[in-house]
């Protein structure tokens, strides 16, 4: 009876201290914990700069991927199912990378003030009944 109980109480702490185990070797950031350093990974997380909601379950994410000369930013069309990389933006040199430096959020403003006045102009011609 001993040896079976041991082993259940064997077991039961082994499970216990799985999901701690797991989270000890990846670390809080994921894949920059201890195994994505043992798998040869460099341990860079990608930093999300910005986002944008063009639909309820739709967003464009801009993120900052890499240190130094290597980064580059990425514009990230974001649903449900899948994301795709839209566009890739080289990181400039002497920008400050937090969402205060503008740039994307900028350039979606100034798109969508010219989509609102294509709209009026649209009405206000005669002929466009």
């Amino acid at each position: 009876m001993w040896p079976t109980l041991s082993l259940v109480v064997l077991f039961v702490a082994a499970m216990a201290a799985l999901p701690w185990l797991l989270r000890r070797l990846q670390g809080k950031g994921g894949a920059g914990g201890m195994l994505g350093k043992m798998r040869g990974g460099q341990g860079l997380q990608p930093r999300v700069l910005g986002a944008v909601g063009v639909g309820p379950q739709q967003r464009v994410v801009t993120v900052e991927v890499g240190e130094g000369a290597q980064g580059v930013r990425l514009v990230l069309g974001v649903t449900a199912q899948h994301i795709q990389c839209l566009h890739v933006l080289p990181r400039e040199a002497g920008a400050d990378a937090g969402p205060a430096a503008g740039g994307f959020s900028d350039a979606m403003a100034q798109v969508e003030a010219q989509s609102r006045r294509q709209a009026a102009s649209s009405f206000s011609e005669p002929g466009n009944v």
